[in-house]
């Protein structure tokens, strides 16, 4: 049974909460991007990223196509942050459900709904995307992460949830981060080891080649598709290289990395991009199931 009386379940991540709460985070991704929490797309690899602001909506319609429903279908925003993605899917046409567990997040979502005056279609509450058990099954016709799925303790039980309150036929979109094989290039898989605790991204710690795909299939999830978009978050990526170079020798210098955890992410993650993906990841929950 389901209820929205009851208090949802949230699983203590006082990694996450700290990275979140972390003044680098707050700053950083106000001033940089806005307060959105995820990367630019850019049709081909340029030296020059702006407009950002351009960059990041694109990837927000990336993410609209992947999903591939129909104005007043209703969808999960799992991981929405100060709900900038979703209320472009809302100005799209879709009735967002968004979560999240981080207290801030979810007030200035709030009243960002309501600065835009979409509070009819898009709603905010509090939940952990492992424990949805204030939706009943099948109550969706989609679910998309926006690099959040990597902040998950355990994916597949995520997995399952995301399977379990869509409606026959939904789709999930997932836009997220994986890497290659990193065990002949051990320095990289410390350093990636390092920014993921700091960062609370344990799930990207597994999601070596193919692990993501298996996941997702293995909940259920049918004609799963993943698509490599790293050469078009590539401006970005280096951009905050450029930004973070400077900062990030001092930082290294006084071993401040757990306290300027983004920093250390903008130059070692541009670095290692040879062996690090962007990918967006699709599915579909089967339109008939065999009980």
């Amino acid at each position: 049974m389901t209820s929205f009386d009851q208090e949802p379940l949230i699983n203590p991540n006082r990694l996450l909460q700290d990275y979140y709460a972390s003044l680098e985070s707050r700053i950083g991704y106000r001033l940089v991007l806005g307060g959105t929490r995820h990367f630019g797309y850019y049709d081909a690899d340029t030296y020059w990223p702006f407009p950002i602001k351009g960059a990041l909506r694109a990837m927000e319609e990336r993410l609209f196509d992947s999903l591939g429903l129909e104005s007043g279908a209703k969808v999960l925003d799992a991981g929405c942050g100060v709900a900038h993605v979703a209320i472009y899917m809302a100005r799209k046409g879709l009735h967002v459900q968004a979560i999240d567990v981080v207290n801030r997040h979810i007030h200035k979502a709030q009243r960002n709904i309501k600065a835009q005056g979409l509070e009819d279609r898009v709603t905010v509450r509090k939940m952990d995307y492992h424990h949805l058990d204030g939706f009943a099954d099948e109550s969706f016709d989609g679910v998309y992460t926006m690099e959040t799925f990597v902040h998950a303790t355990d994916p597949e039980a995520a997995a399952r949830e995301f399977f379990r309150v869509l409606k026959p036929g939904g789709s999930l979109a997932l836009y997220e981060y994986d890497h290659a094989d990193l065990t002949a290039t051990p320095n990289v898989k410390v350093s990636l080891e390092q920014i993921n605790k700091y960062a609370a991204m344990p799930a990207l710690n597994r999601f070596g080649p193919g692990i993501l795909q298996r996941i997702i299939e293995e909940a259920g999830f049918e004609e799963v598709v993943v698509k490599d978009l790293s050469i078009n978050v590539t401006p970005m990526l280096r951009l905050f290289f450029v930004m973070a170079y400077i900062p990030y020798l001092f930082i290294r210098l006084f071993r401040l990395e757990a306290w300027f955890v983004n920093t250390v992410a903008g130059v070692e993650g541009y670095r290692g991009r040879h062996l690090g993906r962007y990918v967006a990841v699709s599915g579909r929950k089967p339109s008939s199931l065999v009980k």
